[in-house]
Parts: C-alpha cells; sequence; structure tokens
C-alpha cells in the first residue's frame, strides 16, 4: 500500500518522506551500549548536547517483546540546526541529528544516520547550504570517534 502512495507523491512533485532517505550506515568493533557511549563522549566533547538516549530493547522488554540491542542518539547543536530551521522551520522535525546502533542477527554492530544532505530533498533547504556540509563533516567525525579502535 505505501509504494503506491510513495508513487502518487513522487508524481505530484511532493517530497518523499524523511525515512526513505539514504542511510549511512557503518561498522563498529564495540557493543551497542558501548559505541552510543562513545558516541556520547564524542558529541560533548565537540561542544554538542546530547537531547536523548532511548534504549528501543528496554522500552519493549517494559512490554514483554524481544529486541536485539538497538539504541537511538539524539544530539545537536543550535549553531548549525539553527541555519537549517530558518530556511525551512519544517526541519525541525528532523533535527537534532540522531543517530540508531543496533545489533544484527550475526551479533555485528552497525551505527546508521541520515545523510543530512536528505534535509534538502524533504525541505525547502538549498542542496549547496554551507550548514548541510558542516552537518555531513560533524556527523563522519562524531561517528569516526565512536567506532574508532
Amino acid at each position: 500500500m505505501f509504494k503506491p502512495i510513495l508513487s502518487l507523491a513522487l508524481a505530484l512533485g511532493m517530497a518523499a518522506p524523511a525515512f526513505a532517505a539514504d542511510l549511512v550506515r557503518i561498522s563498529s568493533p564495540h557493543s551497542v551500549s558501548d559505541t552510543v557511549d562513545r558516541l556520547a563522549a564524542a558529541v560533548e566533547g565537540a561542544g554538542a548536547t546530547v537531547v536523548a538516549r532511548v534504549n528501543h530493547a528496554k522500552a519493549a522488554a517494559g512490554v514483554d517483546l524481544e529486541l536485539r540491542p538497538v539504541e537511538m542518539l539524539m544530539f545537536g547543536n543550535p549553531k548549525l540546526g539553527t541555519p537549517a530551521m530558518q530556511a525551512d522551520p519544517a526541519s525541525g522535525l528532523d533535527l537534532p541529528l540522531r543517530v540508531v546502533v543496533y545489533e544484527g542477527e550475526d551479533g555485528s554492530v552497525t551505527l546508521a544516520y541520515h545523510d543530512p544532505a536528505e534535509l534538502a530533498a524533504a525541505h525547502d533547504i538549498p542542496g549547496d547550504a554551507e550548514v548541510l556540509a558542516k552537518m555531513t563533516g560533524a556527523l563522519a567525525k562524531l561517528t569516526a570517534a565512536a567506532v574508532a579502535e
């Protein structure tokens, strides 16, 4: 049912929903919890703010469901987010930035996030906006620190 709706939206010139955006995926040699700890430390060390940490597996266990380890870290810096929201306040739907870290069926750990360039596609932000390049660089540095050995 979703595909026809998405096709219709694209045919009418509407932006694809944010969840259809390309993901950047990076393997981590650390556990989910350790990777998120390392990411949070890198975020705070860079002067940004951790807004929330969500342990999806713990939430699932709270309603008697099983889920492999999955945690999400939400973080931001108003110096980066504000210019995006000045260009299009609806970009606040995708900000602060979020990174999810999860364990695969084989025990591997992956870190994933939406490419900031997708903000331009999903919102009225110029593709060459300096803020997108800064977000891309910041995410690359922070996630590299999280997965470093």
